[in-house]
């Protein structure tokens, strides 16, 4: 792509002096329906997806619930002990008035954290509140990708997440789901009367979608037991294809098919339920996990049928006895076809001991990108560009502490760096990387509190000394010219090549409840939150750093100490994080 002079002069200028552009931020347009925003890709044209999160009015199954049983009168007297009584308030709602069907705000909230702690229990609704959005065109709109609409309630299931994970330069996306979750009727063996349970055919499938909105499935090497896919990226070939890259199972490890044969009989639950209980028992990343996983790039054709999918392979040789799940997954491709990820692979000192590291897949090999002799033992490849730039994170012990470094890897010279971020014990991940070979990310910013550091979104230029903090390239105040700056740029998730950077800030705004309505305390008076919020972040040709007064700084370093929670509500998405092409 023509790289232009705004671009151009943002990569020569952002260095250790600090000398960059001010950025121009600007909200993007997000669900009514939903409370946090994220992006998680936008391509060159400005087309821009992402994620919501804490989904309003989201819909309680009451039909199969007998409201007089132990696990919810036990839940109900506890939240009305520790939600109502502890600060002298009357709950407003009975175990009745939902029985009925009647659930206030307070009544769904309730609901969902039960639902949301018998997650791990067949009998029980599943819920789940990720919704995929397309920021763009506005008004921002909700992709359906594997739900389906209910029997029992109006609207879709909600019971699956709706992950998107990249979008090509033409606007076709890619992303990952699970099954939605049926409700089922059931009678064990030896029992008189049928239980109720929630089943899915398959744990997770890779989808593409089509610019239209058509949505269709990447199919794992083997779906024994449903078996499982992802797609973590998509870049269009030269030919008008396209490269999705991601990972699928290849079948069941020898010790999850002696669970399977000696727990899986059809008599005590559905199959269905005890290949749940096994996907379940641990991570997905995990040597117990219940399948053989290998990074895939699925290669497609310019109307998006599948051509090929191509095993990438595994950083390690699995012993002929071994009976563990060994996993290698594809976070990125560039156009050449070359990806990058995360593999098992065998610690350099100990070959029975077995780590998870970055690693480049290429020409049929499975290349470790860090040396493990270096203390590093665990990290992820997120990005790479058509020059061959890879830009990722590893872990390591820095102070005392587990602390992740973003790294860039030339696979042209073989050289690793791992620059300077913004203090030593900080941690920092790189999630994107353009053409010009601008990094973006985030990394912690407090240097006393240890324990929950607040992050903020970063931006490095390849061969810089050091990493700029982007809140320190927007300005100081409201556009008022007296109020203070009302976002804090807390997450850095794409870059074209002109430099527009897209990611979350936080703001504060009207505290809604659980069916999306203005909370208020006690005298009436509006309650505020903090929400992550969707924005896209313009260069200024010529603008400056502006220099706050300590007033300003003060109150700023204020209001972005309690993001703390937003690194914690992130967690679950760090695996989804992707680069822009």
């Amino acid at each position: 792509m023509k790289k232009s002079l705004v671009a151009l002069s943002i990569v020569a200028g952002l260095s250790a002096s600090a000398q960059a552009a001010v950025y121009q931020l600007e909200e993007l347009s997000t669900l009514a329906g939903a409370k946090h925003h994220y992006i998680v890709d936008a391509n060159n044209n400005g087309e821009v997806i992402g994620l919501a999160r804490g989904i309003y009015n989201l819909p309680i199954d009451v039909s199969y619930i007998d409201f007089t049983e132990g696990a919810i009168t036990r839940a109900y007297d506890s939240w009305e002990t520790l939600q109502f009584e502890a600060i002298d308030k009357e709950i407003t709602f009975t175990l009745d008035d939902i029985a009925g069907g009647d659930l206030n705000a307070d009544a769904l909230t309730f609901m969902l954290n039960f639902l949301a702690n018998a997650n791990g229990d067949e009998n029980w609704q599943k819920i789940a509140d990720v919704a995929a959005v397309n920021f763009t065109p506005s008004p921002a709109v909700e992709q359906v990708l594997l739900d389906k609409p209910s029997s029992d309630y109006e609207g879709y299931t909600r019971s699956v997440s709706n992950l998107y994970n990249a979008i090509s330069d033409d606007g076709v996306r890619v992303g990952s789901g699970s099954a939605p979750y049926e409700k089922i009727e059931f009678t064990p063996q030896g029992d008189d009367e049928p239980e109720t349970y929630f089943v899915r055919d398959y744990r997770s499938r890779g989808v593409v979608v089509s610019p239209s909105g058509e949505v269709s499935t990447l199919q794992p090497i083997s779906d024994l037991y449903g078996g499982t896919s992802t797609a973590s990226d998509i870049v269009q070939r030269p030919d008008g294809g396209y490269y999705v890259a991601g990972s699928a199972s290849i079948g069941v490890p020898v010790d999850r098919q002696e669970d399977y044969d000696d727990r899986c009989d059809d008599e005590d639950e559905p199959i269905a339920v005890c290949v749940w209980r096994l996907e379940n028992l641990a991570s997905s990343n995990t040597l117990n996990g219940m399948y053989d996983r290998r990074a895939v790039i699925w290669t497609l054709d310019a109307d998006l049928n599948t051509v090929e999918t191509k095993d990438l392979g595994l950083g390690l040789v699995p012993d002929e006895d071994d009976g563990n799940a060994f996993v290698s997954v594809a976070l990125a491709v560039n156009s050449q076809g070359i990806a990058v990820g995360y593999s098992h692979v065998r610690k350099f000192d100990n070959e029975n001991s077995i780590r998870t590291m970055p690693v480049l897949y290429k020409d049929g090999q499975v290349l470790e990108l860090l040396n493990q002799e270096d203390d590093w033992f665990s990290g992820k490849a997120v990005a790479i560009n058509d020059e061959g730039i890879i830009t990722g994170f590893g872990t390591k012990r820095v102070e005392g502490r587990t602390t992740t470094k973003f790294f860039y890897h030339d696979v042209n010279t073989g050289q690793t760096v791992f620059p300077s971020d913004y203090f030593v014990s900080s941690s920092s991940v790189a999630r994107a990387i353009n053409a010009n070979g601008v990094i973006i990310g985030e990394g912690e910013v407090d240097v006393v509190n240890s324990s929950s550091r607040r992050r903020e979104g970063f931006i490095y230029s390849i061969g810089d000394d050091k990493i700029a903090n982007i809140n320190d390239l927007l300005p100081c105040y409201d556009i008022d010219g007296e109020s203070n700056y009302p976002y804090n740029f807390a997450e850095a998730t794409a870059i074209d090549d002109d430099g527009i950077i897209y990611g979350v800030a936080t703001k504060t705004k009207e505290k809604l409840n659980a069916r999306g309505e203005v909370e208020v305390d006690d005298s009436g008076k509006i309650l505020y939150e903090s929400v992550a919020t969707p924005v896209k972040l313009s260069p200024i040709a010529g603008g400056e750093i502006e220099e706050c007064p300590p007033e300003a700084a003060e109150t700023y370093e204020r209001q972005s100490g309690s993001l703390g929670w937003l690194a914690l509500l992130a967690l679950p998405l760090l695996a989804l994080r992707r680069r822009f092409k």
